[in-house]
């Protein structure tokens, strides 16, 4: 078997540079919280694939239920020959989902084309063109998903022009002057300035920022969207692709807030694993698109749809929203100890298990540098840690819920000493 110095070097002339990887292992296994390289070695999995995996890797339910589908039939498009499990999940999500009217899902493939189909759906129901999106977004790498994200570097740089008629107001994360006030002045700026709110179709927003650093829109922030929305007819979407599935302690983040959404964006942890999206949304809105007009050949795969059956076991039978809310508050009671130790860190926030904090440098400014070394100096001791942020400045934790006590605390204190490592050896 090849080491990952040669899985390295056979990457880098085998696929472009334009796709990341984080780290410059190659996996080989993996199991619940953990994982090996091709070498070997141990790693405990704090980024979870890019929060996909509140259940962890190869959950036994999840395993069973696609072992089972493979026996019968691996894909024969939803739009051919329809199936019982995209039916049984539309009809679960549609049970879960926050909204007090009836609800239909349409399932998809990423979150990408969640976001956006969530816009074309938006756009047919109201006869308008126009979304407002956030500074700090991320909703996804396609082109109109891309035009909704928040940020230029890496996502915009070099792909315009990018798709008209999306606006940016400022997220409210409560860090300097970014507050729910001043974000809701720019986006009444926005309506008197860019565009009329006749002409916005939607509102998208994520109730816990993902990419730009877990950020958590204040309830008050939700609600006046809320009041905005139905005063000028237009559609609020939450973007829950990262923060959905118990990650937060719900099934859906903006559970929290009390406020309700027309439309959802779900994927990532949905399906244990496996490429699995869709849209929850409003039975009436939902129903504005003609027949042909959405969809997609590997939408709704049939393997994806029983994992996720499985996956809403798994959050039904573990209590994972609890055992969230258990895993975020013993996280978030180091990492506001490590504060009061005089680690470099600051800013410390999220909700349940969807953890952030910045790291800051001898002048107190947050510093992506200081945020990088310490998830490479982690990953040395074994954890695999993501940055996230505008700046690259923020650690986010993303530990599947099934993790034991033991994994967790021994992952926290890689992250201890790391961040103590960084600050022995950052510039003054």
């Amino acid at each position: 078997m090849s080491d990952n110095e040669d899985l390295l070097a056979r990457r880098q002339l085998a696929v472009p540079r334009g796709v990341a990887t984080a780290t410059p292992l190659f996996v080989d296994r993996a199991n619940n919280a953990e994982l090996w390289d091709v070498e070997g070695k141990r790693y405990i999995d704090f980024a979870g694939g890019i929060g996909v995996l509140n259940t962890g890797h190869r959950h036994p339910g999840v395993m069973a239920a696609v072992e089972a589908q493979l026996e019968r039939f691996t894909h024969t498009a939803f739009q051919v020959a329809a199936y019982e499990s995209y039916i049984e999940l539309a009809e679960r999500l549609n049970a879960l989902a926050p909204v007090a009217e009836p609800a239909k899902t349409i399932l998809f493939t990423t979150g990408s084309e969640a976001t956006e189909n969530a816009v074309k759906i938006a756009r047919v129901a109201t006869g308008r063109s126009a979304v407002i999106a956030f500074g700090g977004a991320f909703h996804g790498r396609t082109l109109l998903a891309s035009a909704m994200t928040g940020k230029v570097a890496p996502y915009k740089r070099g792909f315009g022009p990018m798709p008209g008629e999306i606006f940016h107001a400022p997220f409210p994360t409560g860090i300097g002057d970014a507050t729910v006030e001043r974000s809701l002045e720019m986006l009444q700026t926005i309506l008197s300035v860019d565009v009329e709110p006749e002409r916005v179709a939607a509102i998208i927003i994520e109730p816990v920022q993902g990419e730009g650093g877990f950020h958590v829109a204040p309830a008050e922030f939700l609600r006046s969207l809320r009041n905005l929305c139905d005063e000028h007819g237009i559609l609020l979407i939450s973007d829950e692709v990262q923060a959905g599935f118990a990650r937060t302690g719900r099934h859906f983040a903006i559970e929290h807030s009390g406020v309700e959404s027309d439309l959802l964006c779900v994927a990532k942890s949905l399906a244990g694993g496996f490429p699995l999206s869709g849209v929850i949304g409003k039975a009436r809105i939902m129903d504005a698109v003609e027949p042909g007009g959405l969809g997609g050949t590997y939408g709704g795969s049939p393997i994806g749809c029983v994992a996720a059956l499985a996956v809403l076991d798994a959050i039904r039978d573990e209590d994972l929203n609890a055992r969230s809310t258990e895993i975020g508050t013993a996280v978030m009671k180091r990492v506001r100890g490590w504060i009061d130790q005089g680690l470099p860190i600051a800013n410390p926030r999220g909700l349940g298990g969807m953890v952030g904090f910045d790291m800051v440098n001898a002048a107190g400014h947050t510093d992506g540098v200081l945020t990088r070394a310490t998830c490479a100096a982690a990953l040395e001791e074994g954890l695999i840690l993501l940055a996230c942020g505008a700046k690259g400045e923020a650690v986010r934790i993303l530990v599947p819920l099934t993790a034991s006590d033991e994994i967790i605390g021994e992952g926290m204190d890689i992250v201890e000493r790391a961040i103590a490592r960084v600050a022995v050896t950052a510039p003054a």
